[in-house]
């Protein structure tokens, strides 16, 4: 396990953020690094059609070690981090054999409290790794690749585990919603597949919101303020107005669970122009039509109100709920669960607020539902992970690759 750390540790050196304002695959540049350097550490641990295209997807295969049919699975961690915080110049920092209290960040005031963060009193006696309180950690998602690229290692070392074909694969830019959009399904070449993106130690999710981007663009007049009586319109003034129209309770704040939202995630101002973008999330495909409409309905209200100045809306549809495409196939669920058990890790069944890639690949026909990686506080600086919950990743899917092949064992008829 050793082996793990070092890997996390290496791996988040790599300046990965997505940029949403590029429009090339990979967004950023530090992906593609990135993936050439794990093209070569699959290369040297052995495995089979090692491959990285030009749009910055890797992928690999372990053969099977047994002589009897048992279907390709595949496990699947995107490389790059989030842009909501930055990911250059990450500097990691070990806490060995937390007891409690607050966590200095770095030499700075930044502190990791279990005031704000609960959690940390159940992480007593744990290695703690966290960041040094000016950039994100990365752990979503390079913690996951670590933890994949760990396990088929073990399996390598390990042959008397029993396993069938493994497919490997790391994508690009999943945190901007393109992490599928060039992914090769058929060149991959699993019957089902798990995404290792997940949280806190036992998380095994297969639903994720329906998830739509709206984009609010208020229009206005600019005229110089000394001359601007009765002229000037102002479209930032027209933008207040229409977020004060969102309802106040419906925001990823004040919702949990199963409770969708409306979120204002971005915002671009001046006079003449000012932009709102907003992601709506729901479980039910009729709740985000709802929240489609109803914010149209906004849109008509304000533009009635106003004497000058107008406000358009577009909204895009970006990933499903995955649950339609998973639930039909009980068994994929079941392995993990079992997996988990075998290993002592309670498996904690919830929906994803949010969406991984594997909620649009299980609609490009295949399946694959979310299993932990051990980490906290994602797309911040607050970000943490464990070393034992890593660890558990590790041996959970070491265990799920060795029951999937233990269960299609040939049964001999006298």
């Amino acid at each position: 396990m050793n082996d793990l750390v070092q890997r996390f540790l290496q791996y988040v050196t790599f300046d990965t953020q997505s940029d949403s304002a590029n429009d090339h695959c990979p967004s950023s540049a530090g992906q593609m690094t990135f993936a050439q350097a794990l093209e070569q550490e699959l290369l040297t641990l052995g495995l089979s059609d090692v491959s990285l295209d030009s749009n910055g997807y890797v992928m690999a295969r372990l053969p099977s070690n047994v002589d009897y049919a048992v279907p390709t699975i595949g496990f699947i961690a995107h490389m790059d981090t989030a842009p909501d915080a930055s990911g250059h110049n990450v500097v990691p920092q070990i806490v060995e054999n937390y007891q409690g209290g607050d966590i200095a960040l770095g030499l700075g005031d930044e502190v990791l409290s279990p005031i704000q963060y609960p959690d940390l009193h159940h992480l007593h006696g744990q290695r703690i790794i966290t960041t040094d309180g000016t950039t994100l950690l990365g752990a979503d998602n390079k913690a996951g690749i670590a933890e994949i690229i760990t396990a088929i290692a073990h399996l390598i070392q390990n042959p008397s585990i029993p396993h069938g074909e493994i497919c490997i694969g790391f994508t690009p830019d999943e945190e901007i919603g393109r992490g599928a959009n060039l992914f090769d399904v058929e060149k991959f070449g699993a019957q089902w597949a798990y995404t290792v993106d997940g949280g806190p130690v036992g998380e095994l999710e297969y639903e994720n919101f329906h998830a739509a981007t709206a984009k609010v663009v208020c229009h206005g007049v600019s005229v110089h303020p000394g001359t601007a009586k009765g002229k000037l319109v102002n479209a930032m003034n027209i933008a207040a107005r229409f977020q004060q129209l969102m309802p106040e309770d419906e925001t990823p704040e004040c919702t949990e669970g199963y409770e969708g939202f409306y979120h204002l995630s971005a915002a671009s101002m001046s006079v003449a122009k000012s932009e709102l973008v907003y992601i709506l999330r729901d479980f039910e495909s009729e709740g985000l039509v709802a929240r489609k409409d109803f914010m149209q309905s906004q849109v008509a209200q304000l533009n009635a109100s106003l004497q000058q100045g107008r406000v358009e809306l577009s909204i895009t549809d970006s990933y499903q709920n995955m649950k339609e495409m998973v639930e039909p196939h009980p068994h994929i669920i079941e392995f993990a669960k079992q997996a988990m058990i075998d290993c002592d890790v309670e498996p904690l069944i919830k929906p994803i607020r949010g969406g991984t890639d594997g909620a649009r690949l299980s609609f490009m026909g295949l399946p694959c539902p979310n299993i932990f990686t051990g980490g906290y506080n994602f797309h911040g600086i607050h970000e943490f992970i464990t070393v034992e919950g890593m660890e558990q990743t590790v041996k959970v899917l070491v265990a799920l690759s060795q029951k999937i092949a233990l269960a299609h064992v040939p049964v001999t008829h006298k």
